[in-house]
């Protein structure tokens, strides 16, 4: 009996080498399995965040009298324009959308004979005897009347808002933020960085990217995405892509893509936009809807015009409309408050953006909006 406990007791290293052995080896095995798994996963994981268009900021916005503005004309419906051209007689090619879209009334050939004539003229003949005279000075309503004309609406170039951050995650923080609006010919994007913390080593930022195009009906995403980083934990990213005819979710699901549909970060443009042309609804009591393209839904908005107040800036007292969603926060939905100012071009000089009762940020404006060159 000793001699065979002497054996076994010989043997245990061994066993137990082998044991370890056998261990490293599975675990080899399943390291090999995971990153082949890995491998296969990386090629369904979101796509790089896009990247930054650089602009130089030259100089600062001024505060102005806001000047009403009119959006582009839009081009008419095809069946109105098809009973415009049978109402109106034939005209030489090319035409002009806008010239056919309005029935006008022809317009006499001018009489030379008439308009050589040294003899007086008869009473009917007096428009084209007008006409030919010297054009007399403006009186000063019309000069009045051609000022309050509203403008064709244009799209602004590159602006940056910096904003000082305060509010609560886990207790009281402070950073800061900035809204970038980088327009490229038709093209546009819309960043929105928050930085809670210091820049170098913040304790938790944000950015969100908005991509598209410019149209008459305002801004067209074609891409969102959204990078969240938070120390000691992994960045978690979102993308949504927006086609022409469904929104194509963060989870991959598709949804009916809604005609000036939205998204986070453009929103603050397309409202800017909306004010812009139609200045009337920025006044306490009207309300705007805008549907909105979220990570996970797509549903509409409707933002409250509340009363106006005055932002007291390191520029001096700047009086703003509050812009409020008619919403409460749910599944972590940010909702952001915004102050937009109609003498700094509507853009909104405060933002409060807030995910439930303990958490939320306060955006003030930093200083004067940044204009690129062009």
């Amino acid at each position: 009996m000793d001699a065979r406990l002497t054996g076994r007791l010989r043997a245990t290293p061994r066993r137990r080498a082998a044991l370890l052995a056998l261990v490293l080896g599975v675990l080899g095995v399943h390291g090999c399995v995971t990153r082949q798994l890995a491998d296969r996963m990386g090629a369904f994981s979101v796509a790089p965040m896009p990247q930054r268009l650089q602009v130089a900021y030259v100089r600062e916005l001024q505060p102005t009298v806001p000047v009403a503005v009119v959006p582009a004309p839009k081009p008419p419906p095809p069946k109105r324009m098809a009973r415009a051209a049978a109402a109106a007689p034939a005209l030489p090619s090319p035409v002009e959308p806008a010239a056919s879209a309005v029935p006008v009334e022809p317009v006499p050939e001018p009489v030379p004979e008439i308009v050589a004539t040294a003899e007086p003229e008869p009473a009917a003949s007096a428009p084209a005897a007008a006409a030919s005279a010297p054009l007399p000075e403006p009186s000063p309503v019309a000069v009045d009347s051609a000022a309050s004309a509203p403008a064709a609406f244009e799209w602004p170039g590159s602006t940056r808002l910096s904003y000082v951050l305060t509010g609560n995650f886990r207790g009281h923080v402070d950073g800061e933020a900035q809204v970038e609006w980088i327009r490229d010919g038709n093209r546009y994007q819309v960043n929105v960085d928050v930085v809670i913390g210091l820049s170098f080593a913040p304790t938790a930022s944000r950015r969100l990217t908005s991509e598209g195009q410019l149209t008459a009906d305002g801004l067209y995403p074609t891409r969102y995405d959204q990078l969240t980083h938070v120390m000691l934990r992994d960045d978690q990213r979102v993308s949504m892509q927006l086609l022409p005819d469904a929104v194509v979710l963060a989870n991959g699901q598709r949804r009916i893509r809604w005609p000036g549909v939205q998204d986070t970060a453009s929103q603050f443009v397309q409202l800017t936009w909306l004010f812009t042309t139609q200045p009337q609804k920025l006044r306490t009591g009207e309300s705007v809807e805008i549907p909105l393209a979220l990570p996970f839904r797509v549903e509409p908005w409707t933002y409250d015009v509340l009363e106006e107040e005055t932002l007291y800036t390191d520029f001096g007292e700047v009086p703003a409309f509050r812009v409020k969603p008619r919403r409460q926060p749910r599944g972590g939905d940010l909702i952001p408050e915004m102050w937009i100012a109609p003498s700094m071009r509507y853009l909104p000089l405060r933002i409060r953006i807030h995910q439930d009762a303990d958490t939320w940020v306060d955006l003030m404006i930093r200083r004067k909006p940044e204009l690129a060159a062009s």
